[in-house]
């Protein structure tokens, strides 16, 4: 069997019964389960929600995007080995650290397969919060363009690139495209201050003024949580992006959860600390398949420039990508995940004949 064989690209594509089309991200898959099969597996696994909760199942994939496109590989390779299941175990780990230390509870509740969630419906909050510890990045970018206000923070002369912030710094942005915010503009991923997001709490899909502190507390012990456990590996979290959103459980109470993924590479910048601590910015995280890509097109400003999309999605089409390009990427993937859980990364040989095995006998969700 090849390595081809083992990525598992297409994920849409599963026979699992829903009544609605599949929803397909960049890197997930999403099936929203029949009313009859959300209420079946609610009440047989007695999962934690409201009786008539909606569920879906989320498959993740192998495929990699940066810059907003999804690359591939020479001899069919549609994605990275390994790289889904290696997101999905970092996820999980972080995930559960924050359910037994008592900061919030996510959007899963139940992991069938490595590459498999089954999650509840959540109703998100319109925000990407993303919090950062070292300046580096687009906001280095900005700041050695004499930028010092960033999401209405002031920020200090005379920082050096990649040095820690005097604190760690929420910067958030908008989660898809918001209308009618005085002074935020209606694009998707545009940087708003606190007091954007507290003078149009409803807008963001806050219940309460109060629940933006709140976020802000799961922000700050997630992203604490995640950067001691990562210093015990003497590794160092830089920057990472959470997501929440609201759910309502068995006995009726509503609560903010986290979502989405966390401390991934896909979702953060991890360093080497060895290597930081000798002047060298080693990166266990995408940002260092964006700089190979950077560093592999001749015109890198294609990769950068928002107006030259176009060119940009032909570039990653016509382009098939070295095979020990995306084997790097896969090393950084499974190694980092096998750091942080301690565990060898289980690899399938087939996942798709394995996810439609399990869905069908354990969960009866396939015909």
């Amino acid at each position: 069997m090849s390595l081809a064989d083992k990525v598992l690209a297409v994920n849409n594509d599963l026979p699992i019964r829903t009544d609605l089309p599949v929803h397909s991200g960049k890197v997930r898959s999403v099936y929203w389960l029949t009313e009859a099969d959300s209420r079946r597996l609610i009440e047989e696994k007695g999962y934690d929600v409201a009786a008539d909760a909606p569920l879906a199942i989320m498959v993740i994939s192998d495929r990699i995007s940066a810059f907003d496109c999804i690359w591939h590989g020479e001899g069919g390779m549609n994605g990275v080995p390994g790289k889904g299941a290696a997101l999905n175990a970092i996820s999980n780990h972080w995930f559960k650290l924050f359910r037994e230390q008592g900061l919030a509870d996510s959007h899963i509740l139940d992991i069938p397969h490595p590459f498999v969630w089954i999650v509840q419906k959540a109703k998100p909050v319109m925000i990407e919060a993303i919090c950062r510890q070292y300046i580096t990045g687009s906001m280095w970018r900005s700041y050695a363009k004499g930028e010092r206000e960033f999401c209405g923070i002031e920020i200090p002369d005379g920082l050096q690139k990649d040095q820690k912030l005097p604190e760690l710094l929420i910067t958030p942005s908008t989660k898809g495209i918001l209308k009618g915010i005085p002074g935020v503009p209606e694009a998707d991923d545009v940087n708003i201050t606190r007091s954007d997001i507290e003078n149009n709490y409803e807008a963001f899909n806050f219940r309460s003024q109060d629940d933006i502190d709140l976020y802000e507390k799961l922000l700050k012990e997630g992203f604490d949580v995640i950067s001691d456990e990562l210093a015990k590996l003497d590794q160092v979290f830089v920057d990472t992006k959470f997501e929440f959103g609201y759910v309502t459980d068995a006995s009726g109470n509503e609560k903010l959860i986290y979502m989405d993924e966390v401390g991934t590479p896909d979702s953060s910048r991890i360093w080497d600390g060895p290597s930081y601590r000798e002047g060298k910015v080693v990166e266990n995280s995408k940002e260092g398949f964006r700089q190979l890509l950077l560093n592999h097109f001749p015109d890198p400003d294609i990769l950068l420039n928002k107006d030259r999309m176009d060119e940009r999605q032909a570039l990653a089409r016509d382009n098939a990508l070295p095979a020990e390009v995306l084997m790097q990427v896969s090393e950084t993937y499974v190694g980092i995940a096998e750091k942080i859980t301690g565990e060898k990364l289980p690899l399938s040989d087939n996942p798709k004949a394995e996810i439609i095995e399990i869905l069908r006998d354990q969960y009866g969700l396939i015909d």
